[in-house]
């Protein structure tokens, strides 16, 4: 289990906020799952080449704006998949948020998907894990064959 408090914050690339590594796929880093804390309103890094998924996990929400595309985002809602190239605007709906990242780069594969109280996830992916909305931890390396979550949160799954 890895505790998202246990791990120390980094700024961004572009300096707009704090985010924690909780697991990086070693050692030529395809993959990455990270916890933001984002505090204020402004743009997301690019990424170019990076598929992304991402997820509020704590707070009000927040507001991404693709070039007038806009999606609003809260705790509960299934994770939104885009494109790393051009990162969004984004604007805090209620104060500041945490907010879960896959990013997947250089042929890796996975997703991010909802996780609902004693429904099992049958997705079989060679790498995946739980993020417990209510711990903020992430449990990684679930054995194959159906999960169940016990409370909120998101299913991951990789395959490098």
């Amino acid at each position: 289990m890895i505790r998202a408090d246990d791990v120390a914050p980094v700024p961004w690339k572009n300096g707009g906020g704090l985010t924690r590594d909780l697991r990086v796929d070693a050692p030529d880093g395809r993959w990455r799952i990270s916890l933001a804390d984002i505090t204020r309103d402004g743009p997301f890094s690019d990424y170019p080449g990076v598929e992304r998924w991402f997820a509020v996990v704590q707070g009000g929400g927040v507001e991404l704006d693709f070039a007038g595309t806009r999606y609003a985002l809260r705790v509960g809602d299934e994770p939104l998949r885009f494109d790393g190239e051009r990162g969004p605007g984004c604007r805090l709906l209620a104060g500041a948020t945490r907010d879960l990242n896959l990013l997947l780069r250089d042929g890796a594969r996975g997703a991010m998907r909802r996780a609902e109280r004693g429904v099992a996830w049958t997705e079989d992916w060679p790498q995946r894990g739980f993020f417990d909305f209510a711990t903020l931890s992430l449990h990684w390396r679930l054995p194959p064959g159906p999960s169940e979550a016990r409370g909120a949160g998101l299913w991951i799954g990789v395959a490098p």
